[in-house]
């Protein structure tokens, strides 16, 4: 399994850092919805090498017959070295070459709270808060935790779909017919 999984997570990791790259470049031009939108839809299209990954595994390794179990364990590698090459690729690209990226989400969340009309000493507690976790994200451990959390559920949402979908048991004729050769 080692092998598959190394493959099919190295692939999506390289794929999904490469999309990100260049999806940061129309971040400005898009806007922040339409930038979240297509974030997602890099992770989804580099997840889905999960998918071919078990199917490789079990057909090339396991003579067509996976577990759900196994399939899953497969598939949770896979994600897990996908989004520590998305982590890695965020890290370098924040802290070397767009430390202040992120202030003008921290920007505009601070605006909703102020146009929201909530009474003042609400909406000051809420940038406050605002305020709290934007001085967090400067920390490298804290926005490596935030960044890992981003596409992981995405990761294992695909796992979990993955595994359901391909797995698959040893046929009772199959076993049937072996027995009846042997005999």
């Amino acid at each position: 399994m080692k092998k598959t999984v190394l493959t099919f997570g190295l692939i999506a990791g390289v794929m999904i850092s490469v999309l990100m790259d260049s999806s940061l470049l129309l971040a400005n031009k898009i806007g922040s919805g339409h930038s979240m939108l297509l974030g997602y839809t890099i992770m989804v299209a580099s997840f889905l090498l999960i998918y071919f990954g078990i199917r490789s595994y079990r057909d090339n390794n396991l003579d067509g017959q996976i577990s759900f179990g196994r399939a899953f364990a497969c598939g949770i590698l896979i994600a897990l070295i996908t989004t520590v090459c998305y982590v890695a690729t965020w890290e370098i690209l924040y802290f070397n070459f767009m430390p202040h990226f992120m202030d003008g989400y921290f920007a505009a969340q601070i605006h909703k709270v102020q146009s929201s009309g909530l009474d003042p000493a609400t909406t000051a507690a809420k940038v406050a808060e605002i305020q709290h976790s934007q001085e967090l994200y400067q920390n490298p451990f804290v926005n490596m935790a935030y960044t890992f959390i981003e596409p992981l559920p995405v990761g294992l949402l695909i796992t979990l779909i993955s595994a359901a979908v391909l797995r698959r048991k040893a046929s009772v004729e199959s076993g049937a017919a072996s027995t009846v050769m042997t005999n």
